[in-house]
């Protein structure tokens, strides 16, 4: 027989993936799953019965996460360039974390939710991804059935445009993968654009904290080109960049003495990379461990060397890791 301890904490992964797909955010999620975690606890301590735990679960986490979103609103309007989601590690890594990967925990689409309200990317992902019925969803946010069928249409309308694409042949993006890493590794421009989508677009998220591009770079060439120029000029300088999963897709953490500098996310699609992320605020970096001084490191590297000072070429790329700030 299942104790009800054991049958609460058998509901971590599904308040943790609802959470973290509202918030974006490891370190808020795991407030949010503990607080409604606690509250479920006080219930059945007290000898309440929860006849429907999954769902008691759903409707605490879904209403927590939507205040925590308010709360913040504020924040993330005056949020300083691209806003991109912590990078979520492989799930293997961490039990607490465990989540189904689906087209909706990818970077790309998270960064596609911040268009949306927080009741609307509620009812979102309740019916869309968790597969919720519209009576429930009505329950969980207050509102009339009807009520949420519109703000459902209304949601789909509002990212329709932004939505990424997603056409998932494994074997054919782990080749794809291996290409655009071995091309990243070598600098090598001409093998980078080979594997990007025409449109593709470079995100890089700061969020006034670390140097960042402001505005995201757009086209096969030009993330290319930049892409290149990273690389180049991190070549002096004491980094390792280590091949990981976040957010079940292909990434590369960047670090200095084991600290993490940065992680760099790769969305692919139609055979084709056509989203690279790369977050650099270090507030989004510390759930991963240590996160490195990438100011003094690039002071560091900015300092006169004895010889081959115009490695990193003309084109203001930074060291891997790292984007020019875009005022």
């Amino acid at each position: 027989m299942t104790e009800p301890g054991d049958a609460l904490a058998d509901l971590r992964p599904l308040m943790f993936s609802i959470a973290y797909r509202m918030l974006g955010s490891v370190t808020e999620a795991e407030d949010v799953v503990q607080d409604a975690y606690l509250r479920l606890h006080e219930r059945t301590r007290a000898g309440e019965e929860i006849r429907r735990p999954e769902a008691f679960a759903t409707t605490v986490t879904t209403r927590l996460a939507i205040d925590a979103l308010r709360s913040a609103r504020r924040n993330r309007e005056l949020y300083v360039g691209s806003w991109l989601p912590e990078p979520l590690p492989d799930a293997n890594a961490d039990p607490a974390h465990r989540v189904e990967h689906d087209e909706t925990l990818s970077f790309a689409f998270l960064a596609v939710l911040e268009r949306l309200g927080p009741v609307e990317r509620a009812v979102f992902l309740l019916r869309e991804v968790f597969d919720v019925d519209y009576s429930t969803i009505a329950g969980i946010v207050e509102r009339s059935e009807a009520s949420c069928r519109q703000v459902l249409h209304r949601a789909r309308s509002r990212i329709a445009d932004g939505r990424p694409r997603f056409d998932p042949d494994v074997r054919r993006d782990a080749v794809l993968i291996e290409r655009f890493f071995d091309a990243l590794s070598a600098g090598d421009v001409d093998a980078l654009a080979r594997t990007l989508a025409d449109d593709v677009v470079f995100y890089g998220d700061g969020g006034g904290k670390a140097p960042a591009i402001r505005r995201p770079i757009e086209g096969r060439v030009a993330v290319a080109r930049f892409l290149a120029g990273l690389v180049r000029r991190g070549e002096p300088l004491p980094i390792t960049m280590e091949r990981v999963q976040a957010n079940g897709e292909a990434a590369l953490r960047i670090s200095t003495g084991g600290a993490t500098l940065s992680v760099l996310m790769v969305h692919a699609a139609g055979g084709r990379i056509a989203a690279v992320g790369n977050q650099l605020n270090p507030d989004k970096l510390r759930h991963l461990g240590p996160v490195g001084d990438l100011e003094a490191l690039m002071a560091q590297g900015a300092r006169p060397p004895d010889r081959g000072s115009e490695a990193g070429g003309s084109d203001g790329a930074q060291p891997p890791g790292t984007t020019t700030p875009v005022s």
